[in-house]
């Protein structure tokens, strides 16, 4: 194999937003920014949570409490518990092969484009272990009765290791089920090694390495994998965090717009702000106002009511990223 595969050989199909309802176009892009924050704030909840309990004990509402929003959001946005853990395989996977494929890609000859994706999977699961353990988790067998995103990705997987064989010698008579049976003991080593703390799991890539090569290309290419140096990885950034996490809050749609509306107009008044986001009761503005403030997202540099002057709202560094984030998720 003198080239490696194409982006859409190598990128599961089928893999997308297909779990995703967004709202209603005509509520405006605000409302659709803000759900997909929900969503993703979903999503990192579900995780945890089927991490901590496992898919048998997961419940719908332990991911709504970890996520912290109403039910009714988590219900406009999945189905149910399977709808939502299906999206977030989904996730894991776009995000798996975002890192995967461009390393595949990079790389001419099979083993050394096998190499490259299996390191740069490893890495990632090695820094995402929530993730990493949820999904290998998921492949070797835990999860819902649904089969076909597993089978899709498995499917995958067995396709790229199966290409070996256009690399075998002759003299090799290779089993057609060669390639599933070394992804299958591949993921079961990586699973057990994902218990340890911490799961130093990129320490494999030579071991797991010699498995793949093996039955294709055999023992002394094996043992050459075995014999390689494995290069140091740069320590990862830290995860950006989630401004609502310590914060005792449900993000709103109004809760959003008021954010918006002092981001691009600092210093604005109550009755501007109402009249910006047609809140018109304005001891409902004062009142959200007052809560936002009392969160420490936005302050007042204005006199006050007190003073018989208008506030004058600006947004703090945290609720400055809150809204960040919030724009961000389009």
């Amino acid at each position: 194999m003198s080239a490696a595969r194409s982006r859409s050989d190598v990128s599961p199909a089928g893999v997308s937003r297909r779990h995703w309802r967004p709202p209603d176009p005509g509520r405006g892009a605000r409302a659709v920014q803000v759900a997909e924050f929900q969503r993703s704030r979903l999503l990192r909840a579900a995780v945890g949570v089927l991490c901590e309990r496992g898919y048998a004990e997961a419940t719908a509402t332990a991911v709504i409490d970890r996520a912290g929003v109403s039910r009714k959001t988590f219900y406009d946005l999945f189905g149910d518990l399977d709808d939502c853990f299906l999206a977030v395989i989904d996730d894991c996977v776009v995000q798996l092969a975002a890192v995967a494929t461009p390393a595949y890609e990079r790389e001419r000859s099979w083993p050394e484009c096998v190499r490259a994706a299996l390191l740069e999977l490893l890495s990632f699961v090695e820094r995402e272990p929530e993730i990493g353990t949820l999904m290998v988790s998921y492949l070797v067998g835990y999860g819902p009765s649904t089969v076909e995103p597993r089978a899709s990705v498995l499917e995958l997987l067995q396709g790229v290791v199966d290409d070996g064989r256009s690399q075998a010698r002759p003299r090799y008579e290779i089993s057609p089920l060669a390639a599933e049976v070394v992804v299958a003991g591949a993921l079961t080593v990586i699973h057990a090694r994902l218990q340890a703390q911490p799961p130093r799991v990129s320490e494999l890539v030579n071991e797991l390495m010699w498995m793949l090569v093996l039955p294709y290309l055999g023992p002394a290419a094996a043992g050459r994998q075995l014999r390689r140096v494995i290069p140091a990885r740069a320590t990862p950034p830290p995860r950006s965090s989630d401004p609502l996490k310590t914060l005792n809050m449900r993000l709103t749609h109004r809760t959003a717009r008021v954010l918006e509306a002092i981001a691009e107009e600092p210093g604005a008044s109550n009755i501007e702000i109402s009249t910006r986001v047609g809140i018109s009761d304005q001891g409902q503005i004062s009142k959200l106002l007052g809560r936002l403030a009392r969160l420490e997202l936005i302050e007042s540099r204005g006199p006050g009511q007190p003073s018989g002057g208008a506030n004058a709202w600006h947004l703090t560094d945290l609720g400055a990223e809150l809204e960040s984030m919030i724009r961000r998720k389009t």
